[in-house]
């Protein structure tokens, strides 16, 4: 067995830093009358916070599991019933087709900017395009992690480094209760790219990258890369156990293979086609099926103009609509080729030489 590495976590906070932390949630002056019922609140969660106590309702797995007997998180297994409910949903020819419209800019007009996005603008012109054709859409609209109250997708803690069957699908990392690592989003998010037929994203260049909150889901996204369904073949997150059934053999089961795909990213400056290089690739190697040229779009909006006036610059630009509409057309296309059976990856049979 290979060696479990240790040494660079912190020690647990004490109890003074604890109090600093928990009470900056309550430094409104609406607070002073309560003061003692957020003491009392405080008490018990440092008490779980010293326990460590992640997962405070649980029961056994049950049939299927490698280990029955194994407390599983409740809210875990409901996750999972409900992806695989979901997959039951698209892999049934009888029901409708969908695409998922994701926008992955951090700005909206609910937060600091006061103003929509171009990039919304552009989700809502392939919106309707789905519809033309036919195409029922769900839309997730990441710009609401600017604008919610304490909503959030947190970032993924890199379980499949220490080995793929310690990364759970879905993720298992989150609730954390001890740590207050809750109302994370990305269940809800799992399910509809789960139930999907087709991926459309469309996003802005943030500095030569994709947005903060796009790129926390794509990190989140890696359990559906390989990720174990089975979370008591390593009781939760024994490492030792994981790194075990990683060299006995892995089959790192791609979940969300054989979908469409298409993109729409927009820039001002720089960084539009690294950036749609770079989600293309990770889309193509979690297994989903482009849409062909004209669905991958890498586009700048006026450019080395003022931010002012990007709008009216949109507004102007009828040819880059339409290259959205075409962009979505395609999108629907694929889907209905790969719901008949009639859309291939030509290489979907092949075993690869060296999976992971």
């Amino acid at each position: 067995m290979t060696q479990v590495r240790k040494g660079q976590a912190p020690g647990k906070l004490e109890r003074a830093e604890f109090h600093a932390r928990f009470a900056c949630t309550f430094a409104d002056p609406r607070f002073d009358k309560v003061r003692d019922a957020v003491a009392a609140l405080e008490d018990v969660a440092w008490q779980n916070y010293c326990d460590g106590r992640k997962a405070p309702v649980t029961r056994p797995a049950g049939p299927g599991y490698a280990d029955p007997s194994y407390e599983l998180s409740v809210e875990w297994t409901a996750a999972r019933d409900r992806l695989q409910a979901a997959e039951a949903r698209q892999k049934d020819p009888a029901t409708p087709s969908r695409v998922l419209l994701i926008c992955g800019a951090a700005r909206n007009d609910g937060s600091c900017p006061g103003e929509i996005s171009k990039t919304w603008r552009m989700l809502r012109i392939a919106e309707a395009a789905l519809a033309d054709e036919g195409i029922g859409t769900d839309v997730l609209d990441l710009s609401r992690l600017t604008s919610e109250f304490d909503l959030h997708i947190h970032p993924c803690k890199g379980c499949v480094s220490t080995a793929q069957p310690l990364c759970h699908w879905p993720c298992s990392c989150y609730p954390n209760h001890s740590l207050n690592q809750v109302n994370d989003w990305m269940n809800e998010i799992y399910e509809q790219w789960v139930s999907a037929h087709g991926v459309i994203i469309f996003t802005p260049v943030y500095w030569y990258q994709a947005p903060s909150v796009l790129k926390l889901m794509i990190d989140r996204l890696v359990c559906a890369d390989g990720g174990n369904p089975d979370p008591s073949s390593t009781h939760g997150k024994k490492a030792e156990e994981a790194k075990d059934l990683e060299l006995k053999g892995w089959s790192y089961p791609k979940h969300l293979a054989g979908r469409a795909f298409g993109l729409v990213v927009h820039g001002d400056v720089a960084g539009a086609e690294s950036l749609r290089r770079n989600l293309s690739d990770w889309l193509g190697w979690m297994g989903l099926i482009d849409a062909g040229a004209l669905s991958l779009l890498d586009r700048y909006l006026g450019y080395y103009e003022p931010y002012a006036t990007s709008h009216d610059t949109l507004d102007k630009a009828e040819d880059f609509q339409e290259e959205v509409r075409v962009a979505a057309r395609a999108v629907a296309r694929a889907v209905r080729m790969l719901r008949v059976g009639h859309l291939h990856r030509a290489d979907e049979d092949l075993k690869p030489a060296r999976p992971k």
